[in-house]
């Protein structure tokens, strides 16, 4: 036999001493020990089918679960489950500023490029939320730790990442509590809006890049689908990524009856220079900025992945600005 052991079975090893240990200790303690006593509930499993269509064998109740997208930790939080690891939100230390609080103290395993592998086995994790991750060679790696699931799909749906994270955590009536409750509050800003409801929405995020609007296909455009607002412009285009970038010349593509904007960082280089952004010329022009109906937005939760407190934040946000 080879001598040399994965990381993997080293772990499955020494968890396996450390059962032997325990059982061995109670047996000492009472002569008629009962070795079944113990909670194997984390030995159970169940099988779930992930966003890529691949059926992986989960803990039916996780306790120790790795967010590996901004998205995946909203959805764990959402349903009551703190994460042991995350990996920090697109250009934040951490995790996004709108979850800061809730995820106070949860290590940092990696970033939006990729997960630290060291740093995944040491949280010693029995499930991971692997986002849309597809590097597959990653994901081996991964699932050679802890059973992994890809939880966001292609279209990057909040809502089937919700209910996918649900099966997965054990929470589904979670999930489906949740999801009724949003539908529910999504409807009472839509009356809340009234005739405003009637205008045009744009978003978009400015970074030392410049400017970038918000299409079709991500989060933030799924949310104002779910109140019936309508978009300016290219804004109702699917886009080739995340984000499309303008230059200041286009800067009208941006405009609409009401405007939501931001960066990723409150604090920093990208608010410094979102300040210059509002000194120019063609950002003063813009129908929006003259009527006073711009809003600045916290850019990682309305402009990056997302998730399911996001949009609730969201809808409180749209209300605010717009609700007469």
């Amino acid at each position: 036999m080879s001598t040399h052991l994965t990381s993997r079975a080293r772990l499955t090893a020494a968890a396996a001493v450390t059962m032997a240990s325990a059982l061995a200790l109670t047996a000492c303690g009472s002569d008629k020990a009962d070795t079944t006593a113990a909670d194997d509930s984390t030995a159970k499993k169940v099988s779930v089918t992930d966003a890529t269509g691949k059926k992986v064998q989960v803990p039916a109740a996780p306790k120790n679960v790795i967010a590996l997208s901004e998205m995946d930790l909203d959805s764990s939080l959402a349903l009551g489950v703190k994460p042991v690891g995350l990996t920090a939100g697109r250009g934040q230390k951490g995790a996004p500023a709108y979850l800061a609080d809730q995820a106070k103290g949860i290590p940092v395993v990696g970033a939006v490029t990729g997960p630290d592998i060291e740093k995944v086995l040491q949280a010693k994790p029995d499930v991971i939320l692997a986002g849309q991750l597809a590097d597959q060679q990653v994901l081996k790696q991964l699932s050679e730790i802890a059973p992994t699931v890809v939880t966001v799909g292609k279209d990057k749906d909040w809502k089937k990442a919700l209910s996918l994270t649900g099966e997965v955590l054990g929470k589904q009536n979670e999930a489906k509590t949740f999801l009724a409750a949003y539908d529910k509050k999504a409807d009472g800003v839509r009356k809340a809006l009234g005739d405003q409801a009637g205008g045009t929405v744009s978003v978009a995020r400015y970074s030392a890049k410049g400017t970038a609007v918000m299409q079709q296909g991500v989060f933030i455009s799924d949310v104002l689908k779910d109140l019936g607002l309508k978009r300016p412009g290219i804004q109702n285009d699917k886009g080739q990524g995340h984000s499309t970038p303008l230059s200041d010349e286009d800067l009208k593509q941006i405009d609409a009856d009401w405007l939501f904007i931001g960066t990723l960082a409150a604090t920093g280089k990208d608010a410094d220079l979102f300040g210059e952004l509002k000194d120019k010329a063609a950002y003063k022009e813009l129908g929006a900025v003259k009527d006073g109906h711009v809003t600045e937005i916290d850019g990682s939760k309305w402009t990056s992945l997302g998730g399911a407190e996001a949009a609730v934040s969201v809808l409180d946000d749209i209300e605010k600005a717009m609700a007469k």
